[in-house]
């Protein structure tokens, strides 16, 4: 069957009110039917990622730089001035010190990435994520039952990075990991339409498993997902030692990714436009470090 391509509706926060949205990587990235391509099924294999990435990690490759920066409006004021020497290389270019922050409140989970949010208050071990009768439970997610089961019940936060995106992402808040493994092997995309359509994107795709233990939102399920052309997560932070709020945890090499935080029942609550928009099927768009979700005024 023939590809579905669809813009995005999103809510933008800043801007206060929706918006449409294409993603620069390739019009099938949009497909509602993404596993009836033949070209996604290429695409989502290890292999064409190695291979994407030398091709956008060569000096040739920069003369794109220019022209996505302008097409995208991307205000590179923003980031540390510097020559890239590949596409690659701007892709993982990083802000400026000062350009974001995190909430000074110990009570505000700071966005963990500048991307596209979507949330539930809620969860249930019949329920399905990211939506009700679509997608993976939890315990899939995360590889067992019994990673999962302290996370039954308590709320999710879905991030999607696009390829515009900064992508770095940041510690919400001081701790330590307790627990870190990586699965999966496959790089579907990981739009909202694909999602919808297709119901193991996310357990097929490359990820890495975090348990946090956090100092204000207990224990927290940080999930980061690979997905098409994405194959490299590299942790910049050394996992046995303990983390600060804001700083730098991980980077995605090249293309689209994906966030999760899983949290305990009754820790704390996804923030109110992110919850009421989510029923809607519309993300929201949230720079990183502002409030994602907040404890409950009795856990303060």
């Amino acid at each position: 069957m023939a590809a579905d391509p669809k813009p995005m509706r999103l809510w933008d926060r800043d801007k206060g009110k929706a918006v449409e949205e294409w993603m620069p990587d390739h019009q099938t990235t949009y497909e509602t039917r993404p596993r009836r391509s033949i070209s996604q099924r290429l695409r989502a294999h290890p292999l064409f990622d190695k291979l994407y990435a030398l091709t956008q990690d060569t000096r040739l490759s920069a003369r794109k730089i220019a022209p996505f920066v302008r097409e995208y409006q991307i205000d590179m004021s923003e980031f540390e001035p510097r020559e890239y020497r590949s596409f690659a290389d701007f892709f993982v270019r990083e802000f400026r010190p000062g350009v974001r922050r995190y909430p000074t409140d110990p009570g505000e989970l700071g966005a963990p990435a500048e991307a596209r949010y979507l949330g539930w208050e809620r969860f249930d071990a019949s329920q399905r994520f990211p939506v009700k009768g679509q997608s993976l439970a939890v315990r899939d997610i995360l590889g067992s039952q019994e990673r999962a089961a302290p996370f039954v019940g308590g709320p999710v936060i879905l991030a999607r990075l696009a390829p515009v995106d900064y992508h770095h992402v940041h510690y919400p808040d001081d701790g330590r990991t307790l627990e870190h493994l990586r699965l999966g092997r496959s790089l579907w995309t990981v739009t909202w339409p694909a999602v919808q359509a297709e119901e193991d994107i996310y357990v097929r795709n490359e990820r890495q498993v975090n348990i946090l233990d956090t100092a204000h939102f207990g224990r927290l399920g940080f999930v980061e997902f690979g997905a098409m052309t994405v194959g490299r997560i590299v942790q910049r932070h050394p996992l046995d030692k303990p983390f600060e709020r804001g700083a730098q945890k991980s980077v995605f090499k090249f293309g689209g990714s994906a966030v999760a935080i899983f949290g305990e029942p009754g820790a704390w609550r996804p923030s109110d436009d992110i919850l009421k928009h989510t029923p809607e099927g519309m993300e929201t768009i949230v720079r990183l470090g502002e409030p994602v979700a907040h404890v409950f005024k009795g856990q303060r």
